[in-house]
């Protein structure tokens, strides 16, 4: 077999861990961003120096109310175990890209097709191929969307081993443990939906072991936020209430401890899924369009369809919501265009075109056009420079960034001045500074 025949064999494979070792590269080469990803970074760090696994913690014992724990452990084992690294730090969420690009190939359309194209698609879609390298609870919980959704679709299948009802109460957990009641808001109502549709109630009924199942849930996830609470009075009521309900209906909301309310036009959750998917977006209107009927008479597409729009269709009133909420879309999209390769007539347009994306943004950054952009989000260089004995200070406030990367070292400086501040905020980045020794003055 001549090379040119074996790369054209293996080129799907080719493409699948091309994919991943950009991404690995962008993770071990990008340093942790302020605020969001720093933040997740920081908190993981302290739990893995600090030891204390049950309450999260945004500076040495403060608790952080805002997430519950299961990317933070992710991050923080990693952490443990191999060093405070970026990559490290990233690996737990990389491990997940991948595991989900495999475990997709069990749902290709065709036993003709590469065990890695679904896997492919789902990595060339920018929101998931980003979140691959990001440090947040976002893939996590998509992690346990896929558990619940993929397992209840085994779960209903004819002769299914009762190890997917257990799948599917588990992951129920486990998105308890990831980012908390979202998990069934997210899951519950599509499934309730396309039950409805397709009359499969009693099937649901007799298929999962709903009782044992709700006690594996629970034991999965209620221990933690009863040692938390017992540990830190007043998360759940903070967590549950706040995080749940006036984050994402009430705007207005002052009660935020960790971040801002985010006004947003209404119905923008619609532009973020579409931009999430580019360059994926016109085959996949072009095939809602064109397949509609076909759709509402296969009940796994149209399960799939339930699924992908949930989340838009559900955050359409909230103007309080960024782009990583469409982020457990992601999977479903993929598996819908799968079930259509063989119909699509430019896939190797299309194929080519999501492909190169990855290799155009390496390009940029290894062209240096981007480097201060990641200088002006992040700290690490100008703690770098700085000696590991020498004390290390910041004006006003420390960037998360700044903590991560000085193993929370810095301290704020308080500033004597008989003056107001001024009103036009400072960058934190800026302000960084260290304690210079004082050098004795020359003699004349």
């Amino acid at each position: 077999m001549s090379f040119s025949v074996s790369i054209r064999k293996h080129r799907f494979g080719i493409f699948f861990w091309g994919l991943v070792l950009i991404r690995a590269f962008f993770n071990a080469a990008l340093p942790l961003m302020d605020k969001t990803e720093a933040r997740y970074g920081e908190i993981a760090r302290l739990m893995a120096e600090t030891g204390n696994w049950v309450v999260l913690q945004i500076d040495y014992f403060i608790p952080f109310w805002a997430k519950p724990p299961l990317s933070t452990w992710a991050s923080a084992s990693s952490i443990w175990l191999f060093g405070t690294h970026e990559f490290f730090v990233r690996l737990p969420y990389l491990l997940v890209l991948i595991g989900l690009g495999l475990w997709l190939s069990r749902y290709r359309s065709s036993t003709q097709h590469s065990i890695y194209l679904p896997g492919i698609i789902v990595l060339t879609l920018p929101e998931m191929y980003l979140h691959g390298g990001v440090v947040s609870t976002d893939m996590f919980l998509t992690l346990s969307v896929c558990l619940v959704m993929l397992s209840f679709w085994e779960a209903l299948q004819e002769k299914a081993h009762t190890f997917w009802g257990c799948l599917f109460f588990i992951g129920m957990g486990f998105g308890l443990l990831a980012k908390g009641p979202i998990i069934g808001i997210l899951t519950v109502p599509p499934l309730f939906l396309w039950l409805l549709l397709t009359k499969n109630f009693k099937t649901s009924l007799f298929r999962l072991p709903w009782i044992n199942g709700t006690m594996l849930c629970l034991l999965v996830s209620v221990p933690w936020y009863v040692w938390t609470e017992l540990r830190s009075p007043g998360f759940v009521d903070y967590f549950i209430i706040g995080e749940h309900f006036n984050r994402y209906f009430n705007s207005a909301w002052t009660g935020d401890k960790y971040g801002f309310p985010k006004q947003q036009p209404f119905g923008i959750v619609w532009a973020f899924l579409l931009a999430a998917i580019l360059p994926w977006t016109v085959l996949l209107i072009k095939l809602m369009i064109q397949k509609f009927r076909s759709i509402r008479q296969n009940p796994w597409l149209l399960y799939l369809v339930f699924w992908m729009f949930w989340p838009a269709v559900f955050f359409t009133t909230s103007k309080s919501l960024i782009h990583p909420y469409v982020l457990p879309s992601m999977v479903p999209v993929a598996l819908f265009l799968v079930q259509y390769w063989d119909q699509v007539k430019r896939k190797k347009t299309y194929l080519s075109i999501a492909l190169s994306l990855p290799l155009l943004l390496l390009l940029v950054y290894t062209s240096g056009m981007v480097a201060t952009v990641f200088d002006d989000n992040s700290d690490k260089k100008l703690v770098q420079v700085v000696a590991i004995d020498e004390p290390l200070y910041a004006l006003e406030k420390e960037t998360y960034s700044s903590q991560f990367y000085s193993q929370g070292k810095i301290k704020l400086k308080q500033k004597r001045l008989k003056q107001k501040r001024l009103k036009q905020k400072r960058h934190p980045r800026k302000c960084l500074m260290r304690q210079r020794r004082k050098m004795p003055s020359p003699k004349p």
